[in-house]
């Protein structure tokens, strides 16, 4: 397994260590996984993602590059702006979802999925290498995720950056953090404020010793990955592998809102024209469980004639709410608000409600 460069402080904390897509990562510290999500929608929780990839585009011609490959407006984006959208293939189906950083009119970053790093640099390279440079300098960047609604307060002593001036979605390309070179951005995957810090993997671990130093005091914690999965699925936050693939299209995952159809061409613009003209067949729907019972990956989704459906592509408890979550595709006029549909649970059949939106929304700062 690979190891990223905080492999040895996550020994130290005492984490339980599982494969995670060939990396061995944290999936929980002594305190358990709701403890660490709890931490996050309270206090702070400071996660280790160093395993995503980071792969850059450098050129005059970087931004038309980025365009080519990605569904959202790059023309939009102004230098220290970011943006989520998804890179698709010429049928439509998602190669990936990912975030594009500015840097400047002839340099771009591209944050990825970590299981896709191989297949998205080759696809990357393939379709628009010819355009610019594009580089992967995954293995020399690290990046540590520092979330949660005191994140900004406890962070600010660090950095000389104004943390309350920077938007969601803004991000400063060259600062200190702890007195170590830095990129900031107010991004991230908890469904909370807060910021993702990259810096070189070889200043990794003590960037992460000061950012947990910081977050202590105001109650946080380092977080696994169980509590990330957790904390996404609250805040209706889709993943790549389970509800994204490469036969399914943003359109379906209702992620239309990063398709700009009207702006610059990208690969898979025809095919997503006319499927938005047709109207979407299946969608991916949101639903809370009325009755005892959990769903989990791949358990079946039945109407009320006991027809199967869909399945679960997402499933499991949610702490904040007290109530047990999900989500699937299912055909348009099933995953309406309201409707309901049934799980089956290792043959036992579980109700549960379509919902619409996020399943928890974030509150103020603190």
């Amino acid at each position: 397994m690979q190891r990223t460069p905080l492999y040895e402080a996550h020994l130290r904390l005492g984490a339980k260590m599982v494969d995670f897509g060939g990396w061995a990562m944290p999936v929980s510290y002594p305190g358990g996984i709701i403890d660490e999500h709890r931490a996050t929608r309270g206090a702070i929780g400071v996660f280790d993602v160093c395993h995503m990839g980071e792969i850059h585009f450098r050129g005059p011609r970087a931004g038309e590059a980025v365009q080519r490959l990605v569904t959202n407006d790059v023309s939009r984006l102004a230098d220290g702006r970011a943006f989520y959208t998804v890179a698709c293939l010429p049928s439509g189906g998602i190669v990936d979802d990912l975030i594009v950083y500015r840097i400047s009119s002839e340099h771009y970053l591209t944050v990825v999925n970590a299981g896709n790093l191989d297949k998205d640099r080759t696809w990357f390279v393939e379709q628009a290498g010819a355009l610019c440079d594009v580089a992967d300098a995954s293995a020399e960047t690290a990046l540590i995720a520092f979330q949660g609604p005191a994140a900004a307060r406890a962070l600010q002593p660090l950095t000389q950056v104004a943390l309350e001036d920077l938007p969601s979605f803004g991000f400063v390309a060259a600062c200190e953090i702890a007195g170590l070179r830095a990129s900031i951005a107010r991004t991230g995957y908890t469904g909370e404020d807060g910021f993702e810090i990259f810096c070189g993997a070889r200043d990794a671990e003590t960037l992460w010793d000061r950012l947990l130093e910081a977050a202590a005091p105001v109650g946080g914690k380092p977080a696994g990955l169980g509590a990330r999965d957790t904390l996404r699925l609250e805040a209706r936050l889709p993943l790549y592998g389970h509800d994204l693939d490469e036969e399914t299209t943003p359109l379906e995952a209702g992620l239309g809102w990063v398709v700009k159809l009207d702006g610059a061409d990208f690969i898979g613009r025809d095919p997503l024209r006319a499927q938005k003209a047709a109207g979407v067949r299946r969608k991916l729907a949101g639903f809370v469980m009325t009755e005892r019972g959990i769903a989990r990956h791949g358990y079946a989704i039945t109407d009320a004639d006991g027809r199967e459906r869909g399945r679960v592509t997402s499933g499991g408890p949610a702490p904040t709410l007290e109530k047990n979550v999900g989500m699937g595709y299912l055909p348009a006029e099933l995953g309406l608000p309201g409707t309901r549909v049934f799980i089956d649970c290792r043959g036992k059949t579980v109700s549960a409600e379509i919902v619409k939106g996020p399943f928890y929304k974030k509150r103020g700062r603190a």
